[in-house]
C-alpha cells in the first residue's frame, strides 16, 4: 500500500516552493521598505549562487525557478516563486541557490539595508520573518523526505494540488491555472525525467482527472481523485 502523503490536507505541502509568500510578511513595505522595479526575460538570472545578498525580490508578475547545480552537473530545482513571493533571503550574506526567470518577470527589489532598519524598529517584523522561514524550511525538508517514496503520478498530482491550493489562498481560480515552467523544470523539481513528466500529464488527462487546454495551462476536472492520487489512495 502506498504511503499517505504527509500534510496532504494542510497548507504546509511538501510541494510548496522555498520562496516566502508575501502574505507571511505583509508588513514589509508599509514599514518603509520601498524598492525599484526590475524586469527580467525568460532564462535570465535574478541572482546566482555565491552572489552577495543586497536585495530581496518580490515577484510582481511572471515566475522564477530556484535551483542548485549538483556536483555532477545536474540541476535540482528547489521550487518556484510566483507573484507575491519573496526570494533572496539567506543567513550567510550570500545567495545559496540560483534564481532564473522561467518567463518574462517583473520584480520589486527591496534593499536589505532598508529591511534591516525596518527590523530594528519593529521586533514583531523579525518574528514574522523567523516564523515564515521556519515554515519554508519544514516544507523543504518534507519534500526531500517524501519525494523518493512517491510514484511519478503521486508527485505530479501533489505538485498540481499545491498550485491549486495556492490559487485558492490568493483568491484565484483553484481549478484552472497556468504552468509557466517547462516539463523539464517540473521534472528537475520532482526528480523525474521530462519523458516521465509528459507521460504522467497525459495519463492524468486520459483518466479525466485534468484537462490540458494548452501546453502551459491545466484545468482540474476531478479534484477529489487528484487528491487521492497525491496521497497514494487511488491505484488509477
Amino acid at each position: 500500500m502506498a504511503a499517505v502523503a504527509p500534510y496532504a490536507h494542510t497548507d504546509r505541502s511538501p510541494f510548496l516552493n522555498p520562496a516566502l509568500e508575501a502574505r507571511s510578511f505583509v508588513d514589509l513595505e508599509p514599514r518603509g521598505v520601498h524598492g525599484s522595479l526590475r524586469r527580467v526575460e525568460a532564462k535570465e538570472f535574478v541572482f546566482v549562487e555565491g552572489d552577495p545578498i543586497s536585495h530581496l525580490y518580490r515577484v510582481e508578475s511572471g515566475a522564477v525557478a530556484l535551483y542548485k547545480v549538483l556536483a555532477d552537473g545536474r540541476r535540482q530545482v528547489l521550487g518556484f516563486a510566483y507573484p507575491g513571493d519573496l526570494i533572496g533571503l539567506g543567513a550567510e550574506g550570500e545567495h545559496v541557490m540560483n534564481a532564473q526567470a522561467v518567463k518574462p518577470t517583473r520584480l520589486r527589489c527591496l534593499p536589505v539595508s532598508a529591511l534591516n532598519q525596518s527590523l530594528a524598529r519593529d521586533p514583531m517584523l523579525g518574528m514574522k520573518l523567523y516564523e515564515a522561514l521556519a515554515k519554508e524550511l519544514a516544507a523543504t525538508r518534507d519534500l526531500v523526505l517524501t519525494t523518493g517514496q512517491r510514484s511519478a503520478i503521486e508527485r505530479v498530482a501533489g505538485f498540481l494540488l499545491a498550485l491549486s491550493r495556492r490559487n485558492r489562498r490568493n483568491g484565484q481560480d483553484p481549478k484552472a491555472f497556468d504552468l509557466p515552467m517547462t516539463r523539464a523544470d517540473i521534472g528537475d523539481f520532482l526528480g523525474l525525467t521530462i519523458e516521465t513528466v509528459s507521460r504522467t500529464f497525459t495519463k492524468l488527462k486520459t483518466l479525466g482527472v485534468i484537462g490540458l487546454p494548452q501546453t502551459h495551462s491545466v484545468r482540474i476536472l476531478d479534484g477529489d481523485r487528484l487528491e487521492a492520487m497525491a496521497e497514494g489512495a487511488d491505484q488509477y
